[in-house]
């Protein structure tokens, strides 16, 4: 688990390691610019907002937050489920690392174990559409028949092979076989999860009626806020166009959760974490450092 410290006030108000801001700036300060030149208008000619009531700009702002609620609610359930299943990849290769114990041969041992740690990396890539086999690297050895369309899966199939080889040979026993292929379905099924949630984003219509709605009401907004605010409609104008920009920004990152964007989730952190785990359950006492947050953002 990754611990933030406190942020202070400070950090709060001027931090931008981490904020939305430096993606939706632009879009607030062409709606505070417009903002400006609609209060310049109307002091200019106060006749031509007379007729312009705030009244339905209130029951489409309470309306659109409703709404907006349930999708950054959905892209969260994404992001937190994608944590859990990478989280499950964590145990279940803790699990299949702590019973290959009874794997005698140290050298096949490794092999396997390397080959798990391949399978992180190639998992992480293949979520952001990277080259599985490059990701994997030094971690896999020269397994043939692996350079399939789903490398990922392909490196659990040599090692579900690896490990009915030595059920067969009598080097594990059957219960053991049976438990590090349970890991393995663990690691199959986590897969699974991610895969689905990253090929299947929420549906785009309900998406694009969202976004048409937010610029619309950000736009015209201004117009409900000039007579009565004067020159501080562009101030409140800049807060809500914030809020509301902000919001479904944050939407977009976290609906797929697997990117490299700043509220992604950390899983270059955990595929680190799994080499720490595996390199340390082999022996080896020189183990790569863990990545940590710098200014609340895991590199």
């Amino acid at each position: 688990m990754i611990v933030h410290p406190k942020p202070t006030l400070a950090v709060i108000l001027f931090s931008l390691k981490g904020s939305i801001a430096k993606r939706i700036a632009l879009r607030s300060l062409m709606v505070t610019a417009l903002a400006s030149l609609i209060v310049l208008i109307e002091v200019l000619y106060p006749a031509s907002f007379s007729r312009v009531n705030a009244t339905p700009f209130t029951l489409l702002g309470i309306s659109l937050s409703i709404f907006m609620s349930f999708r950054n609610s959905a892209c969260y359930g994404r992001w937190w489920e994608g944590r859990q299943a990478w989280g499950k990849v964590i145990i279940e290769i803790r699990s299949f690392a702590r019973a290959s114990v009874a794997i005698q041969d140290n050298v096949q041992r490794e092999a396997i174990l390397r080959a798990l740690c391949g399978y992180a990396h190639a998992l992480n890539a293949r979520l952001r559409g990277e080259n599985e086999l490059q990701a994997a690297g030094k971690w896999l050895p020269a397994i043939p028949g692996l350079l399939g369309s789903n490398i990922s899966d392909g490196i659990l199939r040599h090692i579900s092979q690896q490990c009915s080889a030595l059920a067969d040979n009598r080097s594990i026993s059957e219960w053991r076989y049976v438990t590090l292929e349970k890991s393995l379905h663990g690691l199959s099924d986590a897969q699974g999860v991610c895969e689905r949630i990253k090929g299947t984003p929420l549906p785009f219509p309900y998406t694009l009626l969202l976004h048409r709605t937010i610029y619309i009401f950000c736009l015209l907004l201004p117009f409900a806020m000039a007579e009565p605010l004067g020159w501080l409609a562009p101030l409140f104008t800049t807060i809500v166009s914030y809020t509301f920009f902000g919001l479904d920004a944050i939407g977009d990152e976290l609906e797929d959760p697997f990117g490299r964007d700043e509220n992604d989730l950390p899983t270059d952190a955990m595929v680190r974490t799994i080499e720490r785990d595996l390199l340390d359950s082999l022996g080896y006492t020189a183990l790569p450092p863990p990545l940590a947050p710098r200014e609340f953002v895991l590199h």
